[in-house]
């Protein structure tokens, strides 16, 4: 109740918690609150600038940006939640294994987190796209498989702490076996950590995204994403700078938001900061 209590008072928190809010309304409401067929070319009104029935412009093939920029929340959101949640159910068995184990095992699984952390995010995430190929579900997989690393480490943490307490201790002492013990004990305490981290992780979700996108590796150009919205734009700089502007917005004002709410959800249920 005392972390509850914390976030309500925390500014950042309905900063951001109204922002991410704003986002799902988005997605949801896409097909009421587009004003255009997203797909839809229009080719004499092609690289109109911001005003009159187009408010953000149209892009080189005559579509209505701003339409492509509410249906490109979907796509976003989609991204972010699937792939963190890949990352987080991965992640969390993983690492709860690892924590528990011990010797051998916990060795292997972290020389394997260490490998695929040398690696950056981006980097790793484009080679995996590559070898499965360019769609929405090789993405999501892709980002997905960057982020198992990091729950891990994260879980693993947490359990070789939650192991050595007392009532675990005990409970291992009355005969508990050990799956019991994981979900009994374990688990419930690694699960704030979990919403915290899966929360900062899907930011970052949205930008290598939109960075995948950008490298022609994300999915069929013409399906409305913020990253191809920079994409498409990056050659059209002087001539139509809105294009990239308005995905690059998008992107920027929705991964602030997620970190402003992901940061006061990480102070509110911080137990040291509850004391």
């Amino acid at each position: 109740m005392r972390g509850l209590a914390r976030l309500k008072r925390d500014p950042g928190a309905w900063a951001g918690g109204l922002i991410v809010l704003a986002l799902v309304l988005t997605a949801l409401l896409a097909p009421w609150l587009a004003p255009h067929d997203p797909m839809h070319q229009d080719l004499v009104n092609r690289l109109k600038p911001p005003g009159g029935p187009w408010l953000l412009g149209t892009d080189q093939f005559g579509r209505d940006v701003l339409s492509r920029l509410i249906w490109g929340a979907r796509i976003s959101l989609q991204v972010g939640l699937i792939s963190v949640s890949i990352g987080a159910v991965t992640g969390t068995v993983v690492g709860l294994v690892a924590g528990v184990a011990g010797r051998w095992l916990d060795t292997l699984v972290m020389r394997v987190v260490d490998i695929m952390l040398a690696f950056p995010t981006v980097l790793l995430a484009l080679f995996i796209a590559g070898a499965l190929g360019s769609s929405l579900t090789n993405m999501m997989i892709a980002i997905g498989v960057t982020t198992v690393p990091h729950f891990i480490r994260i879980v693993r943490a947490e359990t070789l702490v939650i192991r050595e307490l007392e009532y675990v201790t005990a409970s291992r002492a009355a005969g508990a076996s050990p799956l019991r013990v994981v979900v009994r004990h374990v688990l419930p305490g690694v699960i704030s950590p979990i919403i915290v981290y899966a929360s900062l992780q899907t930011a970052n979700a949205i930008i290598v995204e939109a960075s995948l996108t950008y490298l022609g590796l994300g999915i069929d150009p013409s399906v409305p994403t913020w990253g191809g919205l920079i994409s498409q734009g990056r050659n059209l700089l002087d001539l139509a700078p809105w294009i990239s502007l308005s995905g690059g917005f998008a992107v920027f004002i929705t991964v602030l938001g997620l970190n402003l709410f992901g940061d006061a959800l990480r102070d509110a249920l911080d137990p040291k900061l509850l004391t």
